[in-house]
């Protein structure tokens, strides 16, 4: 179980950093919101193994082939749409909601790499699916929420800057994981 702690929380990275991101652009982040990026990402880094253990062989290839072009156009759209916010804005620049839509676009754009995990636990003997899922899921729903209110406390950032911020990160995550996809 320790391996598939350690899968958890190198799964749960992109997430932790989008949920730092949200902390900081969200005005009035507390508890609530931060529960409600966990329950996004961690239900989403759970059920990702499942479907890809499902899917084992089948379309295996499919998927791993575009998974990511898919999570670069998501969090790319989600980011550059950030950035022209806050530009837009100006000084007088609002801080973003938590928009069920937009948490939803996050969630499956930094899941895919769950999904793949999922599909090679297919072919490996022995793996505990359901509790390994739970454990991947209940790790990014942990660190979703200190990530969401460490960025929440973090003093002194205005909403124009905290959104551009949020937009370059999301941008850059995208990036990086169509590197490490086409590498």
């Amino acid at each position: 179980m320790l391996s598939i702690l350690l899968i958890g929380v190198g799964l749960s990275m992109d997430a932790f950093a989008v949920s730092v991101t949200s902390g900081l652009t969200v005005k009035g982040f507390g508890p609530k919101q931060a529960c409600l990026l966990g329950a996004y990402f961690g239900g989403f880094q759970c059920l990702m193994p499942l479907l890809g253990y499902l899917l084992g062989s089948t379309v295996s290839g499919l998927v791993s082939e575009y998974a990511p072009y898919i999570s670069f156009f998501l969090l790319a759209f989600v980011g550059v749409k950030m950035l022209v916010e806050a530009i837009k804005g100006g000084d007088k620049a609002v801080c973003t909601r938590l928009r069920h839509s937009q948490l939803l676009v996050m969630a499956v754009a930094t899941s895919l790499d769950a999904l793949a995990v999922g599909i090679s636990f297919a072919f490996m003997p022995g793996v505990s699916l359901l509790p390994s899922c739970l454990l991947i899921g209940c790790t990014t729903f942990v660190l979703c929420f200190l990530g969401g209110m460490v960025g929440g406390k973090i003093p002194g950032v205005s909403c124009k800057t905290s959104g551009i911020l949020g937009g370059v990160v999301l941008c850059g995550i995208g990036v990086k994981l169509l590197i490490e996809g086409l590498i």
